[in-house]
């Protein structure tokens, strides 16, 4: 079976989207999943997205890590696929989709979405590192010459080690610019490798640096290998509200892949 893709990416975290209301495609075969992301003898991507239809909502995002596994919440894959939605013509410059840990609004202006992330009650702060769930799990760390910085390996090693276990976790190395700027460079787990950015990672770490009173602000730019993003939010006594990832999304190409 052959099916048109379409390729997204969002500061350079790319993906491969595809429509599939119509059920056409497996979720169980995580085999062609990888393959089709892989970057030699596929299409290449940091993950896959199914846009499928919703009983509550506009429409259901499932995401696939590039290793081929259902993944957790992905903030640049929501924004990619809310662009997606509007170009299929299911939905206009505002939305409401469903996505693994609920449900999300989203907002269109040009090339530029905004979308809400989940609320965030907790933070847990240690001596050398933050921890937090923005929809996925986050280790925050902040380091020095952070172009230099060995992500791939340092963040292997924090990914896997305790108290992360099997599951384990996204890694965020920071760097603060400014008053309200930081530098963030990511090691993704199920992409096993650094990514051009990521936006569960720019949350988590926006709302990290609020926490640690590294800034002020609550709107706070985000600078990724990949381009620069910005979150908003507000601060409650318990954690923080309103949360919104902010930032481009493109449209890079089409095709059609073989299932």
């Amino acid at each position: 079976m052959t099916m048109t893709f379409y390729k997204y990416q969002g500061t350079g975290n790319d993906f491969i989207i595809v429509d599939n209301r119509l059920q056409q495609i497996s979720k169980n075969n995580t085999k062609r999943i990888a393959e089709l992301c892989d970057r030699r003898f596929g299409i290449g991507a940091d993950g896959f997205i199914m846009l499928e239809n919703d009983a509550e909502s506009d429409f259901k995002m499932v995401y696939f890590n590039a290793d081929g596994n259902e993944s957790s919440m992905c903030g640049n894959g929501g924004r990619c696929i809310t662009a997606f939605a509007k170009y299929l013509g299911i939905i206009e410059n505002n939305t409401v989709f469903n996505a693994i840990d609920g449900l999300h609004n989203a907002k269109i202006e040009g090339d530029t979405v905004q979308l809400q992330m989940q609320d965030v009650s907790a933070i847990e702060v240690f001596s050398d590192h933050l921890f937090l769930d923005t929809g996925s799990p986050h280790h925050v760390e902040m380091v020095s010459d952070i172009q230099a910085y060995n992500v791939k390996s340092e963040g292997s090693r924090i990914r896997y080690g305790e108290p992360y276990g099997k599951s384990g976790s996204n890694v965020n190395f920071v760097e603060q610019l400014s008053a309200n700027k930081f530098a963030v460079r990511t090691y993704e787990r199920g992409v096993e490798d650094e990514t051009l950015s990521c936006g569960t990672g720019v949350t988590a770490v926006a709302l990290a640096m609020h926490e640690k009173a590294k800034t002020q602000s609550n709107e706070v730019h985000l600078k990724t290998p990949g381009g620069d993003l910005k979150v908003t939010f507000d601060k409650l006594n318990n954690g923080y509200t309103n949360v919104w990832l902010i930032g481009p999304a493109i449209q890079v190409f089409k095709g059609e892949l073989v299932w």
